[in-house]
C-alpha cells in the first residue's frame, strides 16, 4: 500500500550569518552582514577583544552575501550592494564570508539529517528536501527530532516544512522563520497558502510577480482562480499551465536523491573595473587563479570538462559569453588555462571589465572516463 506522500523542506536559517555567530558569538542580537573582502575582517586587540568593521566604512563594489534578521530587519538582504546597503544600516557590523567554513558546516547538518532519514535531495549549501513518506515515525516528532540532530551537529536552528509535495514543502519552510516547523495538508492551501503573495511560490521571479501585479493578481488564491488560457495567453503555454497548477498546490516532482552537475563555475566581481592593457598583470592573475580553482572543483568532485568557457560583465554592466568544445575532456588548470584563453581571444577588448568567470560544462565522472580509456587500451588493433 502507498502511504500519503510526506515531503520535507529543510532550510538553514540566515546559514552564513548563523555561522559567523558560532566564531563572533559576541554580535549575537546585533545588525551583521556578511560581504566585503579579507581586509574587513576583525582585528584582536591587546586586551583580547575584537574591534569589527562598520558598513557605514566601506567603499568599493561588493554585495551582500547575506545578513543576520536584525539587519534584515532594516532592510538588508543578499544581493544588495554594500555600498547602498550602508545606507539603511550604517552601524551594521560587516563581516568578511569564510565559504569553507559554510562548506564545513553544510557538510555536518546534511550528515546529522541523512543519519535520521536518508532520502535527501541536495539543494545547495543551506538547503535540502527529504522524502519522509516511507519513514515509520510521525511526522512532528520526526521533525522536531531532524532540528534537534541539526542543532546538535552545528549548534544551529533551521526551519523546516513538511507537506504532500515539494512546492508546498519549500513555501511551508520560510512561513516559520526561524527556528520553526510548519505541517501543511492538501486541506490548508486556502486559508494558509492563497492569502500569500505569488512571489512566495519558488519559480516566480521578479519579473513574473510585476507582470501578474499588472494583471490584478496579487495572492496566490488569486493566482488559483485565473482561468488558466488566460495565464497561458499571457504567459505562453508552459509557463502559464505551470503557474495555474502551482498556485493550487499541484507538485508531482519527485525527491531526487542523485544529481549529476552540468557544470562548474568559478567568476569574481572586481573591487574596481580594470582596464585590459593597464590592468593586465592583475587581470591575468585573476584569470589564472579562477581557472586553478575551477580545476580545483573538478578534482574535488571527479570530473573532467570537455566545454570550457569564460564570462565577462564590462563596466557598462553588459555581460557576453565564449565557450569552447575540446576533443577531449581535461581537469588541469593549464589546459583549461589555454581553452579559456581561447574563448577571450573571441572577445572584442574595448572596456573595462567588472567581472570574470570561468565555466567548465559537458562534465564526464573521472572513474568513467578512466573505464574507457582501460578498454580502449585493451582493443587488440
Amino acid at each position: 500500500m502507498n502511504r500519503p506522500r510526506r515531503i520535507a523542506h529543510l532550510d538553514m536559517d540566515a546559514f552564513f550569518a548563523s555561522v559567523e555567530l558560532r566564531f563572533y558569538p559576541e554580535l549575537k542580537g546585533q545588525a551583521v552582514v556578511v560581504g566585503g573582502t579579507r581586509a574587513h575582517g576583525p582585528q584582536t586587540l591587546p586586551d583580547g577583544s575584537r574591534r569589527f568593521a562598520r558598513l557605514r566604512d566601506y567603499v568599493g563594489r561588493g554585495v551582500v552575501t547575506t545578513s543576520t534578521y536584525e539587519a534584515r530587519a532594516l532592510g538588508v538582504f543578499s544581493g544588495m550592494g554594500l555600498m547602498q546597503s550602508a545606507k539603511l544600516a550604517p552601524e551594521a557590523i560587516l563581516l568578511p564570508a569564510q565559504f569553507e567554513a559554510y562548506r564545513d558546516y553544510s557538510r555536518r547538518f546534511k550528515a546529522a539529517v541523512a543519519a535520521i532519514a536518508p532520502h535527501i535531495e541536495d539543494r545547495g549549501i543551506d538547503e535540502i528536501y527529504m522524502d519522509l513518506s516511507e519513514h515509520p515515525e510521525p511526522t512532528l516528532p520526526l521533525v522536531q527530532r531532524l532540528k534537534a540532530a541539526v542543532q546538535e551537529a552545528t549548534g544551529l536552528t533551521c526551519s523546516i516544512g513538511v507537506a504532500p509535495n515539494k512546492l508546498l514543502a519549500k513555501i511551508g519552510s520560510d512561513l516559520d522563520k526561524p527556528d520553526g516547523i510548519t505541517l501543511l495538508a492538501e486541506a490548508d492551501i486556502p486559508t494558509r497558502i492563497w492569502p500569500l503573495p505569488p512571489r512566495k511560490i519558488n519559480g516566480i521571479g521578479p519579473r513574473a510577480a510585476a507582470k501578474l501585479e499588472q494583471l490584478g493578481i496579487h495572492s496566490i488564491g488569486t493566482l488559483a482562480a485565473t482561468p488558466g488560457d488566460f495565464l497561458v495567453r499571457h504567459f505562453g503555454p508552459t509557463q502559464g499551465v505551470w503557474l495555474h497548477r502551482a498556485a493550487n498546490g499541484q507538485d508531482e516532482r519527485p525527491v531526487v536523491t542523485s544529481r549529476e552537475p552540468r557544470s562548474i563555475s568559478r567568476e569574481t566581481t572586481f573591487e574596481r573595473d580594470l582596464h585590459v592593457r593597464q590592468d593586465r598583470p592583475e587581470l591575468s592573475r585573476q584569470f589564472t587563479a579562477l581557472c586553478e580553482r575551477v580545476a580545483a572543483d573538478l578534482a574535488r568532485k571527479g570530473y573532467l570538462s570537455r566545454t570550457i568557457g569564460i564570462k565577462l560583465r564590462f563596466a557598462d554592466f553588459e555581460s557576453v559569453t565564449r565557450d569552447l568544445t575540446l576533443p577531449a575532456p581535461v581537469d588541469d588548470a593549464a589546459a583549461i588555462r589555454r581553452a579559456a584563453g581561447e574563448c577571450l581571444k573571441r572577445v572584442p577588448l574595448e572596456r573595462k571589465i567588472r567581472l570574470l568567470g570561468v565555466r567548465c560544462s559537458s562534465l564526464t565522472p573521472r572513474a568513467l572516463a578512466s573505464l574507457r580509456e582501460t578498454r580502449q587500451a585493451q582493443l587488440p588493433f
